[in-house]
């Protein structure tokens, strides 16, 4: 009995260790992948990254992680394209916030240069400011004597865009700015928002005249690893966006 007593003591206490050299391996594995993406993404500040599964050690044998979670504070995504229903803009920058991915399947090189997740899914937020930069930041002339301009975003209620448009009619500016509701949605790597009525300004206007202001589109692309975005939902603090992608890379 004694000797089963040592033996069982030995265990816990190996065990301990184990558990110990395995957390302080994780602990230091993830400020490394933190530090490399944050070089190989350019980033201003360093990500967060959570590798998730117990024990890490032996994952690490196997050469893939079942999962790592990777947070991004503010990410600036690059843009191209369109502001209004016109041509497309020139390319710049929109700020993304807090995005966060979960990499599942993440298979790594033997020096750890390289690392690749079978597959990726996660959600940020774009703020109404940022994507008040898509929308047309000049008055356009809707008609003769008449012109208007998107003046600011906001939550709608129920999935919607809230849109003031600021309009002057015949030399008199309009006492407060006209709202419409607009549905926000993506199509490949582009959000839009689409009024779902046109702005009362008290005169005739042509459709396509008032969509040029009131509806407007912008691409978004070079997110993290090549994820992409996959569905966006007006929220109360911006553009709720999910992201997605297969064989993304968060090294090399």
């Amino acid at each position: 009995m004694r000797a089963l007593r040592i033996l069982l003591i030995v265990a816990v206490i190996l065990g301990g260790l184990f558990v110990i050299a395995d957390r302080v391996a994780v602990g230091f594995a993830e400020d490394e992948a933190a530090d490399k993406l944050r070089t190989s993404e350019g980033l201003a500040s360093t990500p967060d990254v959570s590798i998730k599964g117990f024990p890490f050690l032996t994952q690490v044998v196997g050469g893939e992680l079942d999962e790592v979670e990777v947070g991004i504070k503010n990410y600036e995504a690059s843009t191209a394209g369109a502001a209004g229903t016109g041509a497309g803009s020139a390319a710049g920058k929109i700020r993304i916030d807090d995005l966060t991915a979960q990499m599942r399947g993440v298979a790594f090189s033997g020096n750890y240069s390289s690392a690749t997740a079978a597959s990726a899914s996660g959600t940020a937020t774009i703020s109404y400011d940022e994507l008040l930069k898509a929308a047309k930041s000049e008055p356009v002339q809707l008609a003769r004597g008449v012109t208007a301009e998107v003046v600011g975003l906001s939550d709608g209620g129920n999935g919607k865009i809230k849109v003031e448009v600021e309009a002057t009619v015949l030399g008199t500016k309009l006492p407060e700015p006209v709202s419409v509701l607009s549905t926000v949605s993506v199509e490949g790597d582009t959000v839009k928002a689409h009024a779902d009525a046109l702005p009362n300004l008290g005169v005739q206007l042509a459709e396509d005249k008032a969509r040029s202001v009131t509806d407007f589109k912008q691409r978004i692309d070079g997110l993290p690893g090549g994820i992409k975005i996959d569905k966006v939902e007006a929220a109360p603090n911006g553009v709720d966006i999910t992201v997605k992608g297969s064989d993304v890379k968060l090294v090399g």
